[in-house]
């Protein structure tokens, strides 16, 4: 009898502690983007089919391939690449999910609706410092930029608009993150600033056409918007957790993923293939 209760005991022990590690969460980092674009709704329907929860973290695209690189996270995000010749971001793997683009928002009571390629261009090379330069009021233009070069915004605009990873942007508002540029934008009528277009929707801010497109899903798909760019899902296999990581992976990509992603008010990865031959 003490047998039977003593091999009970061990059984009920092993079976607890297995439930508990599936329950465990996921530890995510990240790009705040990539965070406000999708993944806080992708995680919320993939607790919801396993069970298993996924807890956010923002804090940039460089903390989104180098946590995940050192292990100290599960899963990332990153909207920008990884950098060559970094040692801290050699182990983590990118992949794409959505395509995401930049796009110039300013205050919603602004009365300028459009900005060409060449005006981003002088804006941020100090030359344009009033919106009447730009069609606007005679009010002095408040530029809010990244601070350093290497954030997901930050390195994929000196990228697009000026061909440039090392060009220096003349502004004295600079923000850490871009949730903080953002809500920025929200309270100063002079404000123009360039972050993701999914997050942007999110906020109460106006976003400008870029030579006379907006970043509609229809022109980010097809790449009539010039400023798009992947947003990716990053991972180590090294990971203890590896296996878990790829079923939510996969489950992104999946018909119930992409609508998520869709509805969150990005493109899915693969409903714009297309895009990946135009960037080559």
């Amino acid at each position: 009898m003490r047998l039977r209760l003593t091999l009970a005991t061990v059984f009920l022990a092993v079976f607890s502690s297995q439930s508990l590690a599936v329950a465990e969460p996921l530890s995510w980092a990240g790009c705040g983007i990539t965070k406000k674009a999708f993944m806080a709704e992708l995680a919320s329907a993939y607790q919801k089919k396993t069970g298993i929860e996924i807890v956010l973290e923002g804090g940039g695209a460089a903390k989104g391939i180098r946590r995940v690189g050192d292990r100290s996270v599960a899963i990332g995000g990153t909207c920008r690449p990884k950098l060559i010749g970094r040692t801290d971001e050699m182990r983590t793997r990118l992949n794409p999910v959505a395509w995401d683009a930049l796009t110039v928002i300013v205050h919603p009571d602004n009365p300028v609706d459009n900005i060409e390629l060449e005006e981003l261009q002088a804006l941020y090379e100090g030359r344009i410092t009033n919106w009447q330069q730009l069609g606007g009021p005679d009010r002095p233009v408040d530029l809010l930029i990244r601070r350093g070069k290497l954030s997901g915004v930050g390195r994929i605009l000196r990228e697009l608009v000026f061909n440039d990873y090392d060009k220096t942007f003349i502004s004295e508002h600079v923000y850490k993150s871009s949730g903080p540029l953002e809500e920025a934008v929200e309270n100063n009528p002079n404000a123009i600033a360039v972050t993701g277009v999914s997050s942007s929707k999110k906020r109460n801010v106006k976003q400008l056409a870029l030579n006379g497109k907006i970043p509609s899903y229809e022109n980010i798909r097809e790449g009539e918007y010039l400023l798009y760019r992947p947003l990716y899902i990053t991972f180590n296999p090294a990971h203890p957790r590896y296996r878990e990581v790829r079923k939510f992976i996969d489950f992104a990509h999946t018909r119930t993923g992409r609508d998520i992603i869709r509805r969150a008010g990005s493109v899915p990865y693969l409903d714009a293939l297309n895009l990946v031959r135009q960037q080559r």
